[in-house]
């Protein structure tokens, strides 16, 4: 289940859901899921194109005149903007026995939609109760980072056959005797490492290792993060979940955990719960030490006496601990600009998705991250293009190709086929 892809959409907990519908424009175009596809030909009908003279110019003229004129164009987009969404009038001039049978539709699709509901709620609470099965794993695994608690002889033998079980490639005899060696010569190195604890930096490491989280955390970071000894999850008994970020005391905050908290909506939508906001917490930074900010120094000079003074002020910087606070949604009285509202909503699917990497994969398979394992899937989805294309056009190009070869194969046996022609002479 925590390899699945999060199916919970991101929606402002002030907006408003359309649904698209024949009577209306819909908000936001409808993801396509279905992977159904008609299998009847496009109709093309002949267009007869009629040019009339001075249309050209014309057409010319009125784009000239918007962009010339930024407030009417202005003005034209918002009075389309209040548009969408408005009925059409298409229900309305049904007939009465159409809509009759359209209520009989709505009824069976809230009933349909009772048992989504009902469906969300019970995958819910089917990974709390599986979490309480997980958590003494994740206790033991925090005590063995940490150096509470070393692995018995069998515990490490049933870890090392995990991977030789996942090794697709069978050993031979002398692979198997090197290997031996090797771990005899372990064993010698192991006398000289009693001083280490635990293992050291264990998620710091493993955080570096994701490919988005670790674009976030800068060189100044790393040193806070040395400090990072656990990282919990759990559920609240209203639609949400907690993370929890366990730290060793440190130069940087005094804080013992750094906690984060995202809040569903009551009600499942579609099937799925709908993210409301998040929440952080207050970062009690010591002296100096926040690395969420900068602190800039400049000189200014006086114009009248030529005395200097130093000026300093605190910028923000780029810190992972800006994770802990996450952006505000706007009230719903409080204008944005349209620029503005991609920025908030580009944050917040960003955090979002955050968290619920560190919900479903980073914590449940923190030792794949630290060793690398689990970086092969974000690999796999590397060697794909961004850019879809189209079959069609594939076949188009091929048969272009193979066009080409024809001619070249042409241009090449050209002189045999004319042995005998007569040779260029020069006067």
């Amino acid at each position: 289940m925590d390899q699945q892809a999060s199916g919970v959409d991101i929606k402002n907990k002030n907006g408003n859901l359309t649904a698209p519908t024949p009577q209306n424009t819909p908000i936001n175009p409808a993801p396509i899921t279905s992977t159904y596809r008609p299998s009847i030909p496009a109709i093309s009908e002949d267009m007869e194109t009629n040019i009339t003279k001075g249309a050209a110019d014309n057409t010319s003229s009125l784009a000239g005149a918007f962009t010339s004129n930024p407030a009417l164009l202005s003005m034209l987009q918002g009075k389309l903007g209040t548009l969408v969404g408005r009925p059409s009038g298409y229900i309305d001039s049904l007939p009465t026995s159409v809509k009759r049978r359209l209520n009989g539709l709505k009824y069976l699709q809230s009933k349909h939609a009772d048992l989504e509901n009902k469906f969300q709620e019970e995958v819910l609470a089917l990974e709390k109760k599986y979490l309480l099965l997980y958590q003494p794993l994740y206790d033991q695994r925090a005590k063995i980072i940490t150096g509470t608690y070393e692995p018995t002889e069998e515990e490490v033998a049933a870890g090392e056959k995990v991977d030789e079980e996942e090794d697709d490639d069978s050993e031979s005899e002398e692979d198997e005797e090197e290997e031996d060696e090797e771990k005899t010569e372990n064993k010698d190195d192991n006398k000289e490492d009693k001083d280490i604890k635990g293992i050291p930096e264990f998620w710091l490491t493993l955080l570096k290792n994701h490919p988005q989280i670790t674009e976030t955390i800068t060189d100044e970071d790393e040193d806070a993060l040395k400090h990072l000894i656990d990282v919990r999850m759990s559920y609240m008994d209203q639609p949400g979940f907690k993370l929890e970020f366990e730290f060793s005391s440190n130069d940087y905050f005094t804080n013992k955990v750094l906690s984060k908290t995202y809040f569903y909506q009551d009600h499942a939508y579609g099937g799925d719960f709908v993210y409301d906001h998040a929440e952080g917490c207050d970062i009690d930074w010591k002296e100096g030490k926040d690395l969420t900010v900068t602190v800039e120094t400049k000189k200014q000079r006086h114009k009248g006496t030529n005395k200097t003074r130093v000026v300093k002020r605190t910028v923000p910087s780029n810190s992972f601990f800006y994770f802990f606070s996450p952006p505000a949604i706007p009230d719903v009285d409080e204008e944005i600009d349209e620029e503005e509202a991609e920025g908030l909503d580009a944050k917040l699917e960003a955090d979002y998705e955050m968290g619920e990497e560190f919900k479903d994969k980073i914590i449940p398979h923190a030792v794949d991250y630290f060793t690398g394992k689990a970086l092969q899937d974000y690999e796999d989805e590397e060697d794909f293009d961004d850019e879809y294309y189209d079959e069609d056009e594939e076949d188009e190009d091929d048969d272009d190709e193979d066009d080409d070869d024809e001619d070249d194969d042409d241009d090449d046996t050209a002189p045999a086929k004319s042995e005998n022609a007569p040779e260029c002479k020069q006067s």
